[in-house]
């Protein structure tokens, strides 16, 4: 299975924040961000749980799995 991450940018865009502020309040880099954002990196259980009360939603509203084709 994969991690899709494409609704992460679509969410923290509406959420007013920039990849830079969304890093700063999870405790990461802005590049650890812009690779979650590309589906270069899948974040841990704490990342995704840490990304998601950030943007006030939930991480399935952020993270789907999806099927290897």
């Amino acid at each position: 299975m994969d991690v899709q991450t494409s609704n992460l940018k679509h969410v923290r865009k509406a959420a007013g924040l920039t990849q830079a502020q969304l890093a700063q309040r999870t405790g990461v880099s802005r590049q650890t961000i812009i690779a979650t954002e590309r589906g270069d990196y899948a974040p841990s259980v704490y990342l995704a749980l840490r990304i998601a009360r950030s943007l006030e939603t939930t991480v399935e509203e952020i993270f789907s799995l999806q099927e290897e084709s």
